[in-house]
């Protein structure tokens, strides 16, 4: 190592390779994202092919996806063995679009040029504080995607692959024994609901959205034999919200707004609920201090594409409850990346 390197005692190695390294992240992330795209992992799947094979069934070159696949593997996706031949590793199964917590469409969304080409202005929006998408497209992000469709479909299928994760690690992370009505507020196509009726007998649901999205969802919450249980209805939360359930639940919603239009959705909750009301809200949470964390990476994502949109640490979700009526109770960590926010009417 040369004399005037530094060393950092915590970990091995120069600090100078460990930040190479993250440097080249991006590299990473768009080598994983034509696997992705191309579908490498399903192609491997029953067993191990030569690069030949899988440019053949890609109708790619030989030799720039050898590069690629060597890449990969070099960080444990995908593993070259002695005759050349690549098979599947752990790291390389969340990319199949056949398994639970597939990552292959996010995987696709994130790599995709027109949503990478905003992050190039990250610095734009450490200037301006303003979403680099806008700057970068002239236009909103859902503007955009409704006058797009292809990239809409992309970030749709993202969406939904991420929701079926993070909807399976709440029905089976939080215990909603004693609820008897529960309303999804901005619950979508239904997944996370029905699912929550599939395993609680016992409990009725709302389900509540813009009219444009309650019309799709049917299929869901038939297809989850909670029909008879389950009540679609079309509005605007920031009008308000059904009335009369002693449980309310918001998945991936809050973020997506600053204080002040988070804390006007929370009230129409307040308002509506029955008395000795419970409010669930269901994001990432930011740790304190220097630990590392997911949702802190996506809070750059929020501030890339929208206007005021944000990830929170647990004081903020704190000050944001009591403002619209809640006293937060406790946070119920997941097998996923997200938590449930569990809050009680004041």
């Amino acid at each position: 190592m040369p004399e005037n390197a530094t060393w950092d005692d915590s970990q091995d190695g120069p600090a100078s390779a460990r930040l190479m390294q993250m440097l080249f992240g991006f590299m990473t992330s768009q080598a994983i994202f034509v696997a992705a795209k191309l579908g490498l992992a399903d192609l491997l799947k029953n067993g191990a092919k030569s690069v030949d094979e899988l440019a053949q069934a890609t109708g790619v070159q030989a030799r720039p996806l050898y590069r690629i696949m060597r890449a990969l593997a070099s960080v444990g996706i995908f593993v070259e063995d002695d005759n050349g031949r690549y098979r599947m590793t752990p790291l390389a199964e969340p990319l199949r679009g056949d398994v639970p917590n597939s990552l292959r469409d996010f995987s696709i969304f994130l790599g995709a040029d027109w949503h990478w080409r905003a992050w190039g202005d990250l610095s734009g929006s450490a200037q301006t504080g303003q979403p680099a998408f806008e700057r970068v497209y002239g236009k909103a992000y859902f503007d955009y995607l409704s006058q797009n469709p292809a990239p809409a479909q992309v970030f749709n299928n993202a969406m939904t692959s991420l929701s079926t994760a993070a909807s399976a690690a709440v029905v089976n992370g939080y215990d909603f024994a004693g609820i008897t009505k529960l309303v999804d507020v901005g619950g979508g196509h239904g997944l996370l609901l029905a699912s929550i009726l599939q395993k609680n007998p016992q409990m009725r649901g709302v389900l509540f959205d813009v009219p444009s999205v309650i019309a799709g969802a049917g299929d869901v919450i038939q297809t989850h034999g909670v029909g008879e249980r389950c009540d679609a209805i079309g509005g605007d939360f920031f009008v308000s919200v059904p009335a009369g359930g002693d449980a309310y639940i918001i998945k991936h919603i809050i973020h997506n707004w600053d204080d002040d239009r988070a804390s006007a959705i929370l009230q129409n909750c307040r308002r509506a609920m029955a008395a000795n009301g419970k409010l669930l809200v269901v994001e990432m949470v930011i740790p304190a201090g220097n630990a590392p964390s997911l949702g802190k990476l996506l809070d750059l994502e929020m501030l890339v594409l929208f206007l005021h949109a944000c990830e929170r640490t647990e004081a903020e979700y704190r000050t944001l409850f009591e403002r619209s009526g809640f006293r937060l109770t406790r946070i119920v960590p997941t097998l996923s990346p997200y938590s449930i926010i569990e809050g009680v009417s004041l």
